[in-house]
């Protein structure tokens, strides 16, 4: 806590002095220090080459990096840690957080003894900012106190005898450690002694005001009359709520008239006596008697809502070596806020007496048995809830904290590179699994560590791969080691449209609690970068125009950076009705044709009341709108995730029966209006599961959270609304006010989980797995006898493939195979991927799932019986897993215990399978990096992306002239770099696509590496890009403002091949009138994406996915047909059997010569 309040107070003070204090200092020596030189004489010199010895201070660090740089300056220092450091310093050490010195970060410091240490990110090179600094000062000896006051603080106040009057007890007193280094602490913090409680009496309890009241527990004023007036949230009364006098034990005074008042005499207005008001769903209200010399007083009190514990921080994922330190911390909010926090490792819940419950768990001295799973369960009078759970591994100190063996990674090799010696077209490259290591630490124990650290690749090693008629650089990975984890960002993205015809939400608004994040454009998409320390992303989508109903989404998204797309849709908002408020209203629920509704809401007469809870009696415009789990299609507008927490803290799903959004207002000033006394009427005949029926329950939503809370039970009604009525009816009571989104729902434990994976391409390679895909279910309830005709649906839950895939969550039945279905899809930036087929061709291989469990999961894919439908789902019986059958125990459905063997279960388990439709694109680069996964960036000159948090997408326009197709390749090289001209950074490989109206014409949309600074930051390189069209193709023309641009900003690529063209790629992002499309993004995907449409379309803003080869040319090649029995290099690779590097019989080994034949080569 005082190193926040530092940090807070330097950065307000330290921003002033980096502006008044600017003629000062100017005056002090600055340079950049090199790496390898000697050490300015503004750094420490050790204490002994001193001619008079001191002493040093510990260190120091109250400022961080952001903003305008990092100042730790010396009155600051002495501000908060006042005689810790000495009046007149000697010298100063300036060190990062990683250890570094300063002397050796090569960035430009300023030092000074006298005023301290800064570093101004101005000053420093382009995109890189200071590091974080702590400093400690050379004092002269004696000028600072003894290690004893300077480490602790002082001794608190004994506390009270722990014995009852008379008897003998223990009394405690404590103190705290103030060093950062949690090696001085190692006196005790907490001392005891022997105490005598006073001798008892009669009554101990001394009363300022009033008298002793019989139970010696509270003062009593006989002549005093408390009046109180308590109201629910929107004003209208809170009769039935009860009023405490808190005292040892609370005291029941009273309970609230119809009318929210109470009277309570006799107590004493001493402004000291609390009182508690409570009342069931609302938050206790706490009030302080006032203190009064009148004879009566009156307060006023509102309820606000109860709300559960919602946790709003996890405990974090740590490693450390033993002997180390670790905090772990868990926050959670709530109405009331929670007051309890216990801590549990590996499940079980840690002494009280050695752990405090408090929301921050310190473990020093670290031993191996401490590792393993932690999390928190923090409690209010309004529940409980858990948190995630967070890993901490504890490892020796000598042992290494990662695998220095890499895994085995393979890449996909250019179409004219197949390799003998493995049978494939594949590399083996290796790569090291990124995960949390037990890297170097700083001394401060922090809930986030200030460095997080992780395994990756640390050394690799150069190798030539041999391909047609050419060499192919690449880079293998040879050594992994504990390092610093690679800055990422998460990023969200999506389109927000009707779930009827998909209009787009047009310029709405997008809220992350009450704060808005983000708007919708034109056609309905929207951007946001998700804080750092999101744990739950919910977003409420907010229609300005009202066309439709505000819808509440919790969205998966990926903690490790990159962007994920989401489709968004929203139900259309029902027409208003008008109703008389003096009349009973019965609205239906539900319109399902042939069907009856669902439910009906019937509202009472004089049930409607306005904002300040006066009684409303005029004409009501009334929009109920309600989502039928009857029509399938309605699924994918569900509100939230249907998530509940238990009286325990766990999470458990909901089965919904339906969901409905109301909206009163006042017909003539359109204020809101509330409603009491509403009562739900639900058709039990609609509920097909027996057991359901006494376990339904009425939710209402919490938009903050996105998670459902209970308004009530059903009830069945006591007898039948008219006498022609055969239907059984079941009865709930709401009330509507501040909330508007109701559920149908009943817990359902029933559970399992689908594990799926997802694929570049039908090689269904591990190495070629896709990060990042929004993998949704639907639960569907079949019709009784027909497991592929759902009657309705119950759920629908989304979550991201990582590097092993996803578990996605589903209700599932042990007893009845068929009692529930799912619904699989899966998507990749907006787009559909495709599942394997179950007819014609059935092949359990393929699928990933063997026999005869198959069977009786009953895949099918969405075209099996039409082959017109989409290939872009497939549905399944949810058959739990017997747990004594062998076939069943290794997926691809786990019982919901198994979720550690779901997410662990190796790429040789069965598991259901997605795959992208191989397109004629190819990318290679000579260090590999894989694009669903930032984490996987490596420092590296050649690498293609030289930042991992802003990625620049190049692509140039290239006209074809020519009977057929052709494939275009880009080579692209370093060109002006000393560290990397010469060398290959990638291969870029495109088939051109045939315009629409001309018959003879074709145009690419080739990726090139842009030119700019390397990963050091250090100087730009104008990359050496050479487009060759493979065929018999001659250049025709070049555009005439690139060509001007490239003579105009030397140096000039030589061009005598005409049967190619070479650049030194441009800087500049010229845009379409150059045929040159260029955009940055924080992910590589999405830039790739915007920059290829503004190509197809030929402009600088638009976005098209027909080829429009007429406009934004750069280059045109005029291009013969081939000799006949001549293959192009895409129709070669489409004709050749796919092969993998898996052992097996050879199809068709292809020679060398007709390999030859099928590329001109790199």
């Amino acid at each position: 806590m005082v190193g926040t309040k530092a940090w807070v107070f330097s950065f307000l003070v330290l921003e002033v002095t980096s502006v008044l204090g600017r003629q000062r200092i100017l005056t002090h020596s600055v340079r950049r220090v090199l790496p390898g030189r000697r050490t300015s004489s503004i750094f420490a010199k050790p204490a002994d080459t001193l001619e008079n010895p001191g002493e040093w201070t510990t260190w120091f660090n109250v400022d961080h990096p952001g903003g305008q740089g990092d100042y730790e300056r010396l009155d600051a220092i002495r501000f908060y840690y006042g005689d810790r450091v000495c009046a007149r310093p000697l010298w100063l050490e300036a060190r990062t957080t990683d250890w570094t010195p300063a002397g050796s970060t090569g960035q430009v410091v300023h030092s000074s003894p006298r005023e301290g240490f800064w570093c101004l990110n101005s000053e420093q090179r382009p995109g890189q900012n200071c590091s974080n600094y702590t400093v400690r000062f050379l004092c002269p000896p004696g000028s600072l106190r003894g290690d004893s006051e300077r480490i602790w603080s002082p001794w608190s106040l004994w506390s009270k005898c722990s014995a009852a009057c008379g008897h003998t007890g223990v009394q405690t007193r404590t103190r705290t450690c103030l060093a950062e280094t949690v090696s001085l602490c190692t006196e005790a913090t907490e001392e005891g002694q022997l105490c005598v409680s006073p001798a008892c009496t009669a009554c101990d309890l001394t009363c300022p005001m009033g008298q002793v009241n019989a139970d010696c527990d509270a003062c009593m004023c006989q002549d005093f009359i408390l009046h109180g007036a308590v109201s629910l949230p929107g004003g209208a009364p809170a009769s039935g709520a009860t009023v405490y006098l808190l005292t040892k034990m609370p005291k029941l005074l009273t309970k609230t008239d119809s009318g929210g008042r109470f009277r309570v005499p006799g107590l004493c207005p001493d402004g000291k006596s609390i009182l508690k008001i409570t009342k069931t769903k609302f938050a206790p209200i706490v009030l302080t008697m006032p203190k009064t010399s009148l004879k009566t007083a009156t307060i006023n009190a509102e309820f606000v809502r109860a709300e559960a514990p919602y946790v709003v921080k996890n405990p974090e994922t740590k490693a450390r070596k033993a002997g180390q330190s670790v905090s772990l911390c868990c926050k959670a909010t709530g109405k009331p806020s929670p007051d309890k926090y216990f801590w549990y490792h590996n499940d079980t819940l840690l002494d009280p007496s050695l752990y405090k419950h408090e929301s921050k768990l310190v473990l020093r001295n670290l031993q191996r048995d401490q590792a393993g799973e932690y999390f928190c369960k923090a409690q209010s009078d309004a529940g409980a809830v858990k948190s995630r759970v967070a890993k901490l591994t504890v490892i020796a100190p000598s042992e290494a904290p990662c695998n220095p063996t890499p895994e085995s990674y393979l890449i996909r090799l250019p179409h004219d590179c197949f390799q003998n010696a493995t049978n494939s077209f594949y590399y083996d490259v290796g790569h090291c699994p990124v995960k949390i290591c037990a890297g170097k630490q700083d001394n401060g124990i922090r809930c986030r560590d200030a460095v997080e650290n992780c395994c990756g690749i640390s050394r690799t090693e150069e190798r030539e791969i041999q391909c047609s008629g050419y060499t192919l650089p690449t880079k293998v990975a040879t050594q992994c080691s504990c390092q610093r984890c690679t800055e990422t960002r998460s990023i969200v993205r999506g389109r927000v449209s009707a779930a009827d015809n998909g209009e787009p939400m047009r310029f709405g608004h997008v809220y992350m609690g009450n704060s808005r994040v983000s708007m919708t454009g034109y056609k309905g998409t929207f951007t946001l970068h998700v804080p750092q320390d999101t744990e739950r992303l919910v977003l409420t989508f907010v229609d300005r125009l009202q066309k439709f109903v505000n819808t509440t989404k919790v969205l998966p998204f990926n903690k490790k950076g990159s962007a994920v797309f989401h489709e968004i849709k929203m139900l259309r908002r029902k027409e208003p009705i008008t109703l008389e408020a003096m009349e009973t209203n019965i609205i239906p629920l539900g319109e399902v044709v042939g069907e009856d509704p669902v439910a009906e809401l019937e509202i009472p007469s004089r049930s409607f009341y306005r904002q300040n809870g006066e009684p409303y009696t005029g004409k009501v415009k009334a929009s109920v709108t309600f989502l039928d789990p009857r029509n399938i299609s309605t699924a994918t507008a569900a509100q939230s995730d249907f998530n509940f927490i238990n009286d325990e803290g766990d999470t458990f799903p909901l089965r919904t029966y339906g969901m409905f959004s109301v909206d009163f207002t006042d017909e003539v000033t359109s204020e809101p209006l509330n409603a009491g006394k509403v009562k739900v009427h639900l058709d039990s005949t609609q509920v097909k599961m027996p057991e359901h029926v006494p376990a339904m329950k009425l939710w209402s939503l919490n938009p903050d959270t996105g998670l459902w809370e209970e308004e009530g039970d059903f009830k069945f009604e006591s007898q039948r609304r008219n006498k022609r009525e055969e239907r059984t009816f079941l009865v709930g009571n709401m009330e509507i006010r501040e909330r508007r989104l109701f559920n149908l729902d009943v817990p359902e434990n029933r559970r399992c989980f689908i594990k799926v994976r997802a694929y570049r391409s039908e090689r269904f390679l591990p190495s070629e797995q896709i990060q990042g895909v929004v993998v949704s279910v639907i639960n569907l309830e079949p019709r009784a006898g027909f497991s592929s005709n759902p009657r309705a649906w119950g759920r629908f839950d989304s979550v991201l493939t990582g590097p092993n895939g996803a578990c996605v969550p589903a209700f599932c039945d042990d007893q009845s195979p068929d009692a529930y279905s799912a619904y699989v899809l899966a998507s990749l930036a907006g787009e559909e991927l495709q599942a394997v087929e179950s007819s014609p061709k059935f092949n359990p291989n393929a699928i990933g799932v063997p026999q005869p469990y198959l069977n009786k999961l009953k895949y099918r894919r969405t075209d099996h019986e039409d082959p017109r439908v989409k290939k872009t789902a497939f549905q399944i019986s949810m058959a739990k897993p017997r747990p004594n059958s062998a076939e069943e125990s290794n997926g691809p459905i786990y019982a919901f215990e198994d979720l550690r063997a779901c997410e662990e279960a190796p790429p040789s388990a069965a598991h259901f399978r997605f795959y992208q439709i191989e397109g004629d694109r190819y990318d290679y680069n000579t260090v590999p990096f894989n694009e669903d996964d930032p984490m996987s960036w490596t420092e590296d000159y050649l690498a293609w992306w030289p930042k991992p948090m802003e990625f620049r997408a190049c692509y140039i326009k290239v006209k074809i002239v020519g009977p057929l197709e052709v494939n275009v390749r880009s080579r692209n090289m370093g060109g002006t770099h000393r560290r990397t001209v010469g060398q290959l950074y990638g291969i870029r490989d495109v088939r051109s696509t045939r315009d629409r109206d001309q018959p003879n014409v074709s145009a690419a949309c080739l990726e090139f590496k842009c030119s700019g600074m390397l990963y050091d930051q250090d100087r730009v390189d104008r990359t050496l890009v050479k487009v060759i069209p493979q065929g018999s193709c001659h250049r025709a023309s070049v555009n005439p403002m690139l060509h001007e641009y490239l003579v105009n900003h030397l140096p000039l690529a030589v061009n005598n091949d005409s049967s190619e063209y070479t650049m030194l790629a441009p800087l500049d992002p010229l845009g379409h009138n150059y045929g040159i499309y260029t955009v940055t993004d924080q992910d590589p995907r999405t830039a790739k994406e915007i920059a290829l449409g503004r190509c197809f379309d030929g402009t600088s803003d638009g976005s098209s996915r027909v080829m429009k080869s007429n406009v934004g040319v750069a280059l045109t090649f005029n291009c013969v047909e081939r000799q006949v029995g001549r293959q192009s290099a895409f129709q070669y690779l489409q004709s050749t059997p796919a092969r993998t590097p898996a052992a097996g019989t050879v199809q068709g080994r292809m020679s060398s010569r007709r390999q030859q034949r099928a590329s001109r080569g790199g």
